[in-house]
């Protein structure tokens, strides 16, 4: 707007100055011509320092002052072109770059009654000019001003709804990173808590019993007393290497020691064979490289699932059974202990402690996997834990 209006500034002074080179009035036209020029630039100026302002988030005092200022100027832009028309008509068609002008630096009632007088100032100017009477001298001027109103109006509107929308779209991305830190924030909790319950709160467990089996055959059974001693020191051991690695948030130390997820559960079978319980551990299929985290909640779910086995189950004998399938990984935890109702373990029925199959069952879920408990009072107990190999695992 500002080019144009420097343009049909200059090709009306240009065309005043040689129709009408000995007038009186030239010098007027030249400095108001050169004023409305001056007025329109630094108007441009004040604009950009005003969206500055905004962009930097400085007071509402300075912005308000900026819109004053842009309003004196519009004011003396006005003002010099309604004398130079008066003087030389030819500067009419000056007034469609002030149009936009008014429209953006007024509200909107403002700004339209000032087109309205800017439109018949238009008018007069033009009829000056003509000796006679001319139709399109009284339409084309308003179907002008109209069709630039009309458009302007248009786009501020749609730039208001957008610039809403933009608004809308930064606060909701706001709120979806906030909401992804504290899912993120939870998960991590849930996982951690699934870790400490299937290795530390295991291990620990597992001691005190061995501890408090000590205790009771101190006296009569050293031998066995002492064996069960040492079978709490290292599962103290190896619950001591556990708790470093949350702190360094390592992979479990199991697998860490090298040979994979059937090398640990075979060495997880050994460990839990002990007093009245016997574990075995079989490999069915051609084992087959398995993600990290794959192999961690397998690992993890046989732990929580012998401990629970001995401590709950009464059992003589369990089995691992870790098989490879076409599509899929399964983990089966058996024993012949004395069963139990699987609902109310996984809490559906009041009065149960725990949560070690529902951490299970979550933990599975995160992989795309499912657990199956198959179990009755007397009849022992079968865990089936599979992972899908084609699935995409779920981030967490």
């Amino acid at each position: 707007m500002n080019v144009a209006f420097i343009a049909l500034l200059a090709g009306a002074l240009l065309r005043y100055v040689i129709n009408h080179p000995d007038s009186p009035r030239l010098p007027w036209v030249v400095a108001l011509s050169i004023a409305l020029a001056v007025f329109q630039l630094t108007g441009h100026r004040l604009t950009g320092r005003t969206k500055r302002t905004r962009q930097t988030g400085q007071a509402r005092q300075t912005e308000r002052a900026g819109r004053r200022a842009e309003r004196v100027r519009l004011g003396l832009v006005v003002g010099c072109w309604v004398i130079v028309v008066l003087l030389a008509p030819s500067f009419a068609w000056c007034a469609v770059p002030l149009i936009y002008t008014g429209l953006r630096a007024l509200p909107t009632r403002a700004a339209v009654a000032l087109v309205a007088v800017l439109c018949a100032l238009v008018v007069i100017a033009e009829w000056r000019l003509r000796d006679g009477v001319d139709p399109n001298l009284f339409l084309l001027p308003p179907t002008v001003a109209a069709l630039a109103t009309a458009v302007f109006l248009h786009m501020s509107r749609q730039a208001d709804r957008l610039q809403a929308l933009i608004d809308d779209l930064i606060r909701t991305r706001r709120e979806l990173a906030a909401t992804e830190r504290r899912e993120g924030t939870l998960a991590e909790r849930q996982r951690l808590s699934m870790e400490i319950h299937d290795t530390l709160a295991q291990s620990l467990s597992s001691q005190q019993m061995l501890l408090q089996a000590a205790k009771r055959t101190w006296d009569s059974e050293p031998a066995t007393a002492r064996a069960h001693v040492r079978t709490a020191e290292s599962i103290a051991e190896r619950s001591l290497a556990e708790a470093r690695r949350f702190v360094h948030d390592l992979a479990p130390s199991e697998l860490a020691e090298g040979g994979g997820l059937a090398e640990a559960l075979r060495a997880l079978a050994e460990r839990e064979t002990g007093g009245a319980l016997r574990v075995r551990f079989h490999l069915d299929g051609t084992p087959v490289p398995l993600p990290d985290r794959v192999q961690s909640a397998l690992l993890r779910i046989a732990q929580g699932g012998l401990a629970n086995v001995r401590e709950h189950s009464d059992a003589t004998a369990a089995a691992l059974t870790l098989s490879h399938l076409d599509d899929q990984v399964v983990l089966d935890i058996a024993d012949d202990g004395r069963g139990f109702v699987p609902e109310a373990a996984l809490g559906a029925l009041p009065g149960l402690r725990g949560h070690g199959l529902t951490a299970m069952r979550a933990r599975l879920r995160q992989l795309g996997g499912t657990l199956t408990i198959e179990s009755a009072p007397g009849e022992g107990s079968v865990l089936s834990a599979a992972i899908p190999l084609e699935t995409p695992l779920e981030e967490v």
